[in-house]
């Protein structure tokens, strides 16, 4: 029997906003080749920096190209969540 469910899911089909996290250093340059995405680096002593990137997405495909170039420059990637829009 089908059960009733409220839970508001999470739409793929459409633009969603996102924080990514990897472990290491990234430049702020590489912003458009990475759709754009806010860039941010921070540096505690002696430990590896992480870089935040954060902003829109268009869909499930740009997403999945972010990631890839990521995990093309060797940048473990510890966190990916869609966020609510904060405007």
């Amino acid at each position: 029997m089908p059960t009733s469910n409220h839970h508001k899911g999470i739409e793929f089909a459409g633009p969603a906003t996102y924080r990514i996290v990897v472990q290491g250093a990234l430049s702020a340059d590489w912003s458009d080749r990475l759709g754009g995405l806010a860039i941010t680096t921070t540096r505690q002593a002696g430990r590896i920096p992480q870089t935040t990137l954060a902003g829109g997405i268009r869909d499930q495909a740009e997403l999945s190209g972010v990631l890839e170039t990521l995990y093309s420059l060797h940048l473990p990637i510890l966190k990916v969540e869609q966020v609510e829009d904060e405007a």
